[in-house]
């Protein structure tokens, strides 16, 4: 049975798992990855599993649950705020995850550095911060050269999967996406989460503002000369938010 001690709520939703006692807790944390080279996975998490990525994980909802639900996969959310890692990491350590690990680092250097090609099952990236000021315009992570390397880093078959909740930063996103990926848009709430996978979503929710979601696996019809093509011929995302 479970005591609501155990159970640890935001905005009145459930955050995935329960407290452990502490004695069962984990330290599996990465505090820092390497700052070049390809990530020795096997190194890292002790052993060799498929491999789902957080991009901007945030306090941790999503990858947490993501964990919990898939014991046989390892797990890395990383996010360029210390504070929210270490947020993320005393939560996975208190559920006990052993398949989980967390590292402040930008996503698209760990992308570009860091990740060997096709080895990764599942990309996540849930409401990139749009920079509402077009002063900051150029710092928008959705670019071509960010959906080459998606690209580039996911299996055959792999997922990847977008969410945001303003609209102009979708549009630009539904119009480029397609060019790397099969996408499909994603209607309703994700089935795992009917109140959301994150907490920007629930805050979002909370303010009646729309979610859009999608997915999408590589094309399979496109050569690395055609991607890198495609990441300079495609536009940058310089438009308005329309905050």
């Amino acid at each position: 049975m479970v005591r609501e001690s155990q159970i640890e709520r935001e905005f009145g939703v459930p955050f995935p798992g329960k407290i452990l006692p502490e004695e069962r807790w984990t330290r599996t944390a990465l505090k820092r990855l390497p700052d070049a080279g390809t990530l020795d996975l096997q190194a890292i998490f002790g052993r060799i599993a498929p491999l789902v990525i957080d991009l901007g994980c945030g306090n941790g909802r999503f990858i947490i649950g993501s964990a919990l639900a898939q014991p046989e996969f390892n797990h890395l959310g990383l996010d360029a705020l210390p504070m929210v890692i270490r947020y993320a990491t005393r939560r996975a350590n208190q559920r006990g995850l052993k398949n989980i690990r967390f590292a402040v680092r930008g996503a698209f250097e760990l992308l570009h550095d860091s990740i060997a090609p096709r080895s990764v099952r599942e990309v996540h990236l849930y409401h990139p911060q749009p920079y509402h000021e077009v002063a900051k315009a150029e710092r928008r992570l959705v670019t071509p050269e960010f959906l080459g390397l998606v690209q580039r880093s996911l299996e055959p078959g792999g997922l990847f999967v977008l969410q945001t909740d303003n609209a102009a930063y979708w549009k630009y996103m539904r119009g480029i996406v397609p060019h790397f990926f099969d996408f499909h848009d994603h209607p309703s709430a994700w089935p795992d989460a009917p109140h959301g996978r994150t907490r920007r979503e629930i805050i979002a929710r909370g303010q009646s503002l729309k979610i859009f979601r999608g997915w999408g696996t590589p094309r399979n019809d496109l050569n690395e000369d055609q991607i890198q093509e495609l990441t300079r011929a495609l536009p940058l995302p310089r438009f308005d938010t329309g905050r």
